[in-house]
């Protein structure tokens, strides 16, 4: 009996320590020359598709050639919840229709997935980690620069930049969009409002870009001097200017995308609505429209 009583006691204590330790789920992250970045999941417990983590977004977005072509559930669009299993862990999820999404992908899920966890996007060993908590070494660590979430209408979250043209600069908040796939995307209403030297910025090209709808957007690329983020600071970044369309309704706004978000590798701390990031391998490497 006592013997019994023991391993009942054991097993408790291992089932008490178990709860209360850190767990992480790590998946293999993949990034194409388009700098998408997407990961393996399970849709509706059938499907498995490679899906697209895009920051700019919440919920699941499908293209129209997936849900008519490449999966075997009947989706209710906009209302019913849908299991999404990402790794280890299934989240529940609306699901909408797009006619776009990252290339090789086949549809996009958002950050509102993980808004209890911290997510880690680590390029450098080609890893996505949900964390319960944030991983102690990070807090604090002089490598990472730390950056406070602002959200705009809860479904989307920025962090503040600054850009430089000659002896102009100015500091803004700044989408933080992992499913826009170029550098940055500057605002032109904003750019005028803080009258910014744009025509200072040398055009590299001209160019019609399409939306998540198929929708058309004309976009100038041209040289920024300096873009910092945190105390890090890039070079001649070749950013986007926005002439019409406003990839956010309603709002006057810059986007950071991927081709520099790439080049951290990054926590996302939801729980504490704080990014942390540091260079990594990619920090370096030449940007898509200077190639």
């Amino acid at each position: 009996m006592k013997i019994i009583l023991l391993l009942s006691a054991l097993l408790i204590s291992n089932s008490i320590f178990a709860q209360s330790e850190k767990i992480s789920d790590s998946l293999l992250m993949k990034i194409n020359e388009q700098n998408t970045i997407y990961v393996k999941a399970v849709f509706n417990k059938i499907d498995t598709l490679a899906l697209n983590f895009d920051t700019g977004m919440t919920e699941l977005i499908l293209t129209n050639y997936t849900l008519k072509n490449k999966i075997k559930t009947s989706v209710e669009l906009y209302d019913k919840f849908y299991d999404l299993q990402i790794g280890k862990n299934t989240y529940s999820t609306k699901v909408y229709d797009a006619e776009l999404t990252g290339h090789g992908t086949e549809g996009r899920f958002g950050w509102d997935l993980f808004k209890d966890k911290v997510v880690e996007l680590n390029y450098d060993k080609d890893l996505m980690v949900v964390h319960s908590k944030l991983p102690k070494n990070i807090e604090g660590n002089k490598k990472f620069s730390k950056l406070k979430m602002e959200f705009y209408k809860e479904y989307c979250f920025l962090v503040s930049s600054e850009i430089k043209q000659g002896k102009a600069s100015e500091k803004d908040l700044f989408l933080f969009d992992t499913g826009y796939q170029r550098t940055a995307m500057l605002d032109n209403d904003l750019l005028a409002e803080k009258k910014f030297p744009v025509q200072n910025m040398k055009i590299i090209k001209k160019v019609i870009m399409r939306g998540g709808q198929g929708n058309e957007i004309p976009v100038i690329t041209s040289n920024l001097e300096m873009l910092t983020i945190g105390k890090f600071k890039l070079k001649n970044v070749p950013v986007q200017q926005t002439t019409t369309s406003k990839p956010v309704k309603g709002k006057n706004i810059h986007i950071l995308g991927n081709e520099v978000l790439k080049r951290f590798n990054i926590f996302l701390d939801f729980q504490n609505k704080v990014v942390y990031l540091r260079p990594n391998h990619l920090f370096k490497d030449t940007y898509i429209d200077r190639k």
